[in-house]
């Protein structure tokens, strides 16, 4: 829940920026010379990209949201067994094995989200972000019934 206020908070003042930069670039360009026209649509650009970047992390957040949801009503969430550290961080040898079987899992069953989506799970608890979002939108990708390209 902490995490979801956390992102609430943030996307509400990342509009509010948005907003205020667009106010300033709209402002630029009402002077009418060319050179804050220029820099009022350059300003412009900023908040278009901001917002479009924040509805996909948005989109991509809910997805999986979904997934998860709906495999812990299968009863299909990994189970937390991971060893910890004293300082409670996740045992890097501990991680690397519970990879290991869910990347056996994936190569078993290539057009399975489930297996996907645990074997983001799995990238995520060893710290491995980027490919934990590639796993989590291939999982989505194909619960949706969507084409998916094969590495």
């Amino acid at each position: 829940m902490r995490a979801k206020i956390s992102y609430v908070i943030t996307a509400a003042v990342l509009v509010f920026y948005f907003a205020l930069v667009g106010s300033r670039g709209v402002l630029l360009i009402g002077t009418g010379t060319p050179l804050t026209v220029t820099f009022g649509i350059a300003v412009l650009v900023l908040p278009v990209i901001g917002v479009w970047f924040l509805w996909k992390n948005t989109q991509f957040v809910r997805k999986a949201n979904a997934l998860a949801a709906e495999l812990d009503a299968e009863g299909g969430l990994p189970v937390d067994e991971l060893k910890r550290t004293p300082s409670g961080r996740v045992d890097r040898d501990s991680a690397d094995a519970v990879f290991a079987l869910r990347k056996a899992e994936t190569e078993d069953a290539p057009g399975d989200w489930r297996a996907w989506f645990r074997l983001a799970v799995a990238y995520h608890d060893a710290r491995d972000t980027p490919r934990a979002r590639k796993a989590m939108q291939r999982a989505i990708a194909l619960h949706d019934g969507k084409p998916v390209e094969t590495a």
